[in-house]
């Protein structure tokens, strides 16, 4: 066992040592206990200040710091309580409670229409989750069930695996890497364990399911090292991916992965993702839409000129769209409570002008920059698989 399991084991038993004795009335060896636990943690993230839990064991360690407190008279009740490490037994609830703060389960109303632009992305989607699902029989070698979405932030790749999840009214699990890695001792593997094990299920029932991951990075992107858990996460995500990927089992069971950072991405896990799609920036077009429909409510003056709108905002992703058009919005809304005429239930603000959009595109620039556009492009050019 390496240093850093040992301590992750340590911090553990002192931290269920700890409740144990805070139940039965035994504050002062409790605060001990905390202590210890508290100790053990902080240390661990200074060992090894890289660690993707680290902000868990901070998180940790805080909670057992505001215990003692709570037990000292100097802060507010505090109940007892601990989730259960790996390899101990609890009542069923407490784990239940624990998943579905983990995993966001539901049925999704996100038609393509809603995804302007992104047309190359779309048709990578619906060939490997739509036709599939609507015509299995025309599938004789299978099909993908491995799809990695990439690309700059705020450009629609949640967008898109949720329109694909409506298209097929596939369940849709949606859960965040960093999530995965629990912020409860030992339970990162479990997690990724039931996740999978639920995509299945609902497969197997004949209730397509797609399993969206969110900052994949975060969970298996390259590292020069592995500490505590962090190796069985990796290794439990292998496992399950393979189990959706079984070339033998055509089952709709599918896993999105999405990433700003795909040159993280290690490489076991790249190839088990058999469509790569880069999502772009939008181009002309899609901002031209993308304008339409974020000013669709807002009430424009005559000399607002979209098209000229679309072309200052080159290099803007659809969330600097949507940001700017509401900050346009914020500001005559602004000029209204200034006023001093908001108090007037019929007052409305005045109509938005080409002026405040070129005053609000000046104020703001793009998120994404040139290089990382360039390294995007790369990492296609290299990794590509539509």
């Amino acid at each position: 066992m390496s240093a850093s399991q040992e301590l992750e084991k340590a911090a553990t038993s002192y931290a269920l040592e700890a409740v144990r004795l805070d139940k039965q009335g035994a504050r002062g060896m409790s605060i001990t206990m905390y202590q210890k636990a508290i100790e053990t943690l902080l240390k661990l993230v200074q060992l090894y200040p890289d660690y993707g839990l680290n902000r868990v064991y901070i998180q940790r360690a805080m909670a057992y710091q505001e215990r003692i407190r709570a037990i000292q008279g100097v802060g507010p009740p505090i109940e007892p309580h601990l989730e259960k490490p790996s390899g101990t037994t609890e009542p069923s609830g407490v784990e239940k409670a624990s998943y579905d703060e983990l995993v966001l389960k539901e049925k999704l109303n996100v038609s393509w229409e809603q995804v302007v632009g992104l047309e190359q992305a779309k048709k990578a989607i619906k060939e490997a989750i739509i036709y599939p699902v609507e015509r299995p029989d025309l599938f004789p070698l299978g099909w993908p069930r491995g799809i990695l979405l990439f690309g700059p932030p705020g450009c629609g790749k949640t967008l898109l695996a949720a329109a694909a999840a409506t298209e097929i009214d596939a369940t849709f699990i949606s859960v965040d890497a960093a999530s995965i890695m629990s912020k409860w001792l030992g339970e990162a593997e479990q997690n990724v364990a039931r996740l999978f094990a639920s995509a299945r299920k609902s497969a197997n029932g004949g209730y397509p399911s797609i399993v969206f991951i969110d900052e994949l990075d975060s969970l298996i992107g390259i590292r020069s090292t592995e500490v505590g858990g962090e190796a069985r996460v990796r290794n439990q995500f292998l496992k399950e991916m393979d189990g959706i990927i079984d070339k033998g089992k055509n089952i709709h069971a599918y896993v999105i992965g999405a990433t700003n950072k795909p040159w993280a991405l290690d490489w076991p896990f790249i190839r088990r993702f058999q469509k790569r799609i880069l999502v772009p920036l939008p181009d002309h077009q899609a901002r031209l839409e993308m304008i339409k429909l974020y000013t669709t409510h807002l009430k424009l003056a005559p000399d607002v000129d979209i098209h000229e709108l679309a072309r200052l905002s080159e290099g803007f992703s659809g969330s600097d769209i949507r940001d700017c058009c509401q900050a346009v919005h914020l500001r005559v809304i602004g000029e209204l409570f200034e006023s001093g005429m908001a108090s007037d239930k019929k007052a409305q603000p005045r109509p938005i002008t080409m002026n405040d959009f070129k005053e609000i595109l000046e104020e703001r620039k793009p998120s994404v920059s040139l290089d990382m556009v360039a390294s995007y492009n790369r990492w296609f050019d290299a990794f590509k698989a539509l």
